[in-house]
């Protein structure tokens, strides 16, 4: 009996490190992130939640103002009521402005400025895990994996850094890739600081040891 109990407990202990090996380098499945598959295109600033924009209209100060993007995406001001601005540029937010006041004032003429950035939600690059301080950051043209890190605070003492991925989507679909935050971070090797895109989510996970 006691013979048995040992092949079984080794079968066991077996099982357990083939698991816990699995769980180590199941992440290196995934393709290492590079340059090649960042595909930097130029894209207009979109307006989102939390924005703060300046509404200037020509020759009429008395409607002009600044003022916060709601929760919900919209804004409202002098004469203009509930009007979804969350998504749109600049640009075309102000040719709405001018359609809705046109009916108000003969050729109106708009600008908005945006003063404050935040964008919208798909627009924003999220870290989760053992980030020191994870949380969604306002995308910024050039951004990199280095410039997250320094925004987030680094990573926690349990982080597994070299495990760490992203999630990206391209044409619809989401692929996830492999960073060096180890490699990065605590060794400063630069050729692992790769560039971020519009809606990339970091995932850092935890150390097993």
């Amino acid at each position: 009996m006691k013979k048995i109990s040992m092949s079984t407990g080794g079968l066991l202990r077996s099982l357990f490190c083939c698991s816990v090996v699995l769980l180590l380098f199941g992440c290196s499945t995934y393709p290492l992130l590079s340059d090649s598959e960042n595909e930097i295109v130029s894209r207009d600033y979109l307006i989102g939640p939390g924005d703060n924009v300046d509404i200037i209209v020509w020759r009429n100060p008395e409607i002009s103002m600044s003022v916060p993007v709601r929760p919900d995406g919209k804004i409202t001001t002098p004469l203009v009521e509930d009007l979804p601005a969350s998504g749109k540029t600049s640009t075309q937010l102000a040719r709405d402005i001018e359609e809705t006041l046109s009916k108000y004032i003969q050729e109106p003429v708009v600008t908005v400025v945006v003063t404050q950035f935040v964008g919208p939600y798909s627009e924003q690059i999220r870290v989760i895990g053992e980030a020191t301080e994870p949380q969604a950051l306002p995308y910024r043209e050039n951004m990199t994996l280095m410039d997250v890190m320094i925004a987030v605070g680094g990573m926690t003492d349990f982080a597994a850094g070299n495990r760490a991925r992203v999630i990206r989507s391209i044409n619809g679909e989401q692929k996830q890739f492999r960073v060096r935050l180890d490699d990065l971070i605590r060794d400063g090797d630069v050729s692992a600081n790769v560039p971020m895109l519009q809606g990339d989510v970091l995932v850092i996970p935890e150390s097993f040891f």
